[in-house]
């Protein structure tokens, strides 16, 4: 079995950024390499073309009366963009202390090598295991999975006789507390143009006749949120579900500093909506962020215009049953009826995806007809976790959105135990990305007791 560590430097090496086509090449070497490992490790492996970059299926086949999980996973990471802020190569991995740096070392490389690395393991120790699994590692998640939709639907054979998907694509609070996610926001997207004069005119000449876009814009996008921040459009909350009570019980478990969060972030004061906590508001609530604002001049100096056009981009994060069409629609409607007279409007719609949660086994909401392996699964990763990391995890919903997760649901019915391995010090889409070694450690011995528990051994 290979070395956990230098298999990661290697993964680590491969320069699979998905988002820019100058890394064509390397995507498909970072295939090879993966369906390499698998190949390496007696699994059969196949590889799915799609019209981006290709999915690597791998297989240890059994009894079909044996249990049957599928392991998610991503090999795409993000641009390294800002060069200049990295301490280290992006695509060179170096050990210091108790950290991996290089792009992908925590999103999602490294946290997947500890499910890679516990199935070697496991079927070294145990060659009989009475355990069916399927790796399914994509190579567009950090484009928005465009590819893995279709496949699930055409290949429903994949996940026809599985029981549940284990990934780690999600955050723990700290080395000492993993998280479960049991939930995940989903997101909607979008961007409008106002268009006003026909091009930029001179302020002096036409300033405080014409109705300048970036005033216009600006007032408009401050009607969208009351003073209390609360989402000021009829219909946005309908479909927000209320949070039960072992839920908040378990995020009062994490505890959570205020005053350290904002030294964190830099910022003096947060800004959650009423009767809300800032961490209640994150994981339990629908959002409107302004992503983008812009217009008019950009550049060094000054240049006395008023703007022929302002932009905006929107995304909203949903929880409950909210929709991503509905919410999308009525941004969109409340964005053509609050728009002044006399612009042209224009809208284009991003990508979406509905959010995702799961209810652990033993819950007072547990639905009555969970499946009996799924019930397992959670009760396995519990006493893992307790096992490998010295203390239990807590099961949190997340503010981040992994939409494929809640179509993998739709479309195959299968329910994912997500445990968090990497922590908010990683710096995952940002310079100098790294993971914890102590928790790729610890994360390998936790599947792997995990699988045994699955497995009955």
């Amino acid at each position: 079995m290979f070395d956990p560590v230098e298999k990661l430097k290697e993964y680590i090496a491969c320069r699979s950024v998905s988002a820019d086509s100058a890394f064509k090449e390397d995507m498909l070497k970072t295939r090879d390499f993966v369906a390499d490992m698998f190949s390496g490790m007696g699994l059969s492996v196949e590889i799915v073309n799609t019209n981006k970059h290709p999915v690597v299926l791998a297989k240890r086949e059994g009894d079909p009366e044996w249990p049957h999980v599928v392991i998610y996973g991503h090999y795409d990471v993000q641009p390294v963009d800002p060069i200049e802020l990295w301490e280290t190569q992006p695509f060179e991995a170096i050990v210091k202390g108790d950290r991996i740096y290089g792009r992908g070392a925590a999103d999602n490389k490294g946290p997947q090598m500890a499910h890679v690395a516990a199935v070697g393991q496991l079927l070294e120790e145990h060659p009989d295991l009475p355990l069916r699994i399927t790796f399914l590692i994509e190579g567009e998640e950090e484009i928005g999975s465009p590819s893995l939709l279709p496949l699930l639907v055409e290949r429903k054979e994949i996940f026809s006789e599985a029981d549940f998907v284990l990934l780690s694509d999600t955050l723990s609070p700290s080395p000492e507390q993993i998280a479960v996610t049991v939930g995940l926001r989903g997101i909607v997207e979008l961007e409008f143009e106002l268009t006003g004069p026909k091009s930029d005119l001179h302020s002096g000449l036409h300033g405080g006749a014409v109705y300048n876009p970036l005033q216009a814009i600006s007032e408009l996008c401050a009607s969208l949120h009351t003073a209390e921040n609360r989402v000021n459009i009829d219909g946005f909350y309908d479909d927000v579900t209320e949070v039960e009570q072992w839920e908040r019980d378990e995020l009062a478990a994490l505890g959570f500093d205020e005053e350290q969060y904002k030294r964190t972030l830099k910022v003096d004061s947060l800004h959650p909506l009423d009767g809300y906590t800032a961490q209640e508001a994150i994981r339990y609530l629908p959002t409107l962020e302004f992503n983008g604002l812009w217009g008019g001049y950009q550049g060094e100096g000054s240049k006395t215009i008023v703007p022929s056009k302002a932009s905006c981009k929107i995304t909203c994060r949903l929880v409950g049953n909210q929709k991503p069409d509905v919410v999308g629609k009525l941004v969109a409607e409340a964005i053509k009826q609050r728009a002044p007279k006399g612009f042209q409007l224009k809208f284009r719609m991003g990508h979406a995806g509905v959010p995702y949660q799961v209810v652990p086994p033993d819950r007072p909401n547990t639905p009555s007809d969970q499946p009996e392996l799924l019930a397992k699964a959670f009760r396995a990763t519990e006493k893992a976790i307790e096992k490998s990391f010295g203390k239990r995890p807590l099961f949190l919903r997340e503010g981040g959105s992994i939409p494929i997760i809640a179509d993998v649901k739709r479309v195959t019915g299968l329910d994912s135990v997500m445990i968090g391995l990497f922590l908010p010090e990683d710096n995952l889409h940002a310079p100098n990305e790294s993971m914890n070694l102590d928790v790729l450690k610890k994360g390998i011995q936790a599947s792997k007791e995990i699988l045994k528990e699955v497995a009955g051994v």
